[in-house]
């Protein structure tokens, strides 16, 4: 038997260490919301998401189709406004795996398995590698006259394969195959690819970016 937690499918990809703000505003995960500030140890405000294969996240057919791998998270800030919606801010835990998902209640209930991080070391060449092509492609943007994410990529490799995955400019489906990769040397090695494809596109269509090709193509929102 599993863990059960709260949970969220949302029409994105959660990571590990990666923080995202939230807006709470359909029943459902407003009495979630509610459910979670009930909780005396604000350690412990913990729910699951789990991204949204096909489908909706709000109205009474929402979510119909999800991944099975997710990610564990907490509420670190949360804002109530006069209407009743929340503006949350969540930080991903650890991954999860969803087994069985139950919508009877007043919010969706997940019966989940946690699911273990292979803690390999990564050759240093493999993360200087993703390093150098997250700065071509910040340099690429900036020529195209693109804000470029800003701030320093940490040093450690895992944290590094976290923060690529979510800063890269990529579709519901390879965020999920990077959540789903089971090392960062793996996850590294795929973020580095993917960029490198990003950057090939930029360069063939440097009037369209290949971050709105991506979008415009893929975005399930």
């Amino acid at each position: 038997m599993g863990d059960t937690l709260p949970m969220f499918p949302l029409n994105t990809v959660l990571f590990p260490g990666m923080s995202v703000p939230l807006r709470v505003f359909e029943d459902r995960y407003r009495a979630l919301v509610h459910h979670l500030l009930r909780v005396e140890d604000p350690t412990e405000r913990v729910f699951g998401s789990v991204g949204i294969r096909e489908g909706y996240e709000v109205g009474e057919h929402g979510a119909q189709w999800l991944f099975r791998v997710g990610c564990r998270v907490k509420m670190t800030e949360v804002e109530a406004h006069p209407d009743g919606t929340f503006e949350l801010v969540a930080v991903g835990l650890d991954r999860i795996e969803l087994e069985h998902l139950d919508t009877s209640g007043d919010y969706p209930v997940g019966r989940v398995t946690p699911l273990t991080e292979q803690h390999l070391a990564v050759p240093e060449m493999v993360a200087e590698a993703a390093r150098l092509t997250f700065d071509d492609y910040r340099e690429a943007l900036l020529e195209i006259d693109r804000e470029p994410p800003d701030g320093d990529l940490p040093e450690d490799p895992a944290y590094l394969s976290w923060a690529l995955a979510a800063l890269a400019p990529l579709t519901l489906a390879q965020r999920q195959a990077l959540l789903e990769a089971e090392d960062a040397e793996g996850r590294l090695r795929m973020v580095t690819d993917l960029l490198r494809g990003e950057l090939h596109t930029m360069r063939v269509i440097p009037s369209l970016p290949a971050t709105e090709i991506a979008r415009t193509r893929w975005s399930p929102n």
